[in-house]
């Protein structure tokens, strides 16, 4: 499976991903990986950026209310065609062109700042993606970027749960194990039944890597890592969304954020 084979599957996911995440069912990416990751971000009001992977545009638009230019890039036509009309309904100066993150259509050190939430680890040609992401950075320019954490998101995990259904642990296995990509089927999990029924599962490709690959993968480019940082929801967001209580347990994501010295 290729960067083309997996937009293809993402292009047939759009219509009930755009559906359901503007909806608030997305919740690990609403309550817990979007806010960590806008922490985490260096000040970025009149930088130019680029959001590599950026789906229907939802986390593009929250860099550019950050004062940011931005410009998104997705391999999917459907998710360009929602990321643009929100743009049209609320105009924030975001550029939006359908592209490969192996093959980004911009010359050279074009951008202040790279940023790709939850998108880099759908890519079958990691090395390519993150060398890409290197290329069209200026010197002194970052790269931030999200996925979903290489030690716990193995191709064997298991929530260990009490009589509760409290989670207490993750039974993982196959980290080391570099099998033949998958197609995962899924819809989110905080969608009521009712809502889910006759909708079509997203199916989700994965290609599984270990932390030291992802890590190579960056030295290689030429990046020096900078931060760190493995998010966990609070007591707070607890109160607020008591399906965060997993990431109490054990890591579900990475965010790292790299620069172009």
């Amino acid at each position: 499976m290729d960067h083309r084979e997996v937009g293809r599957l993402w292009n047939e996911n759009a219509d009930n991903w755009t559906k359901l995440a503007r909806a608030g069912y997305d919740v690990y990416r609403d309550f817990l990986n979007t806010p960590a990751f806008l922490t985490m971000l260096p000040d970025v009001r009149g930088l130019k950026g680029l959001d590599i992977g950026c789906g229907e545009g939802h986390n593009t638009r929250q860099l550019a209310k950050r004062g940011a230019k931005m410009t998104g890039v997705d391999i999917s036509e459907k998710f360009m065609e929602y990321a643009r009309q929100s743009e049209q309904s609320e105009p924030l100066g975001i550029s939006y062109i359908p592209a490969s993150a192996v093959e980004l259509p911009f010359e050279d050190a074009s951008f202040d700042f790279a940023a790709a939430f939850m998108s880099m680890m759908d890519i079958p040609e990691t090395d390519l993606a993150v060398a890409e992401a290197f290329r069209v950075l200026k010197r002194g320019g970052f790269f931030q970027f999200s996925i979903s954490h290489p030690c716990t998101d193995t191709p064997h995990r298991k929530n260990i749960r009490d009589e509760k259904h409290t989670t207490y642990a993750l039974e993982l296995g196959g980290y080391y194990q570099q099998s033949e990509p998958r197609v995962d089927e899924w819809l989110f999990g905080a969608a009521p039944k009712e809502i889910k029924a006759g909708l079509k599962p997203f199916r989700v490709p994965r290609f599984h890597k270990t932390l030291s690959m992802w890590l190579n993968a960056l030295i290689t480019a030429g990046f020096v890592i900078e931060h760190v940082e493995e998010p966990s929801a609070d007591n707070e967001t607890l109160t607020r969304c008591s399906d965060m209580q997993d990431t109490q347990v054990m890591p579900y994501f990475l965010h790292i954020r790299c620069r172009k010295l």
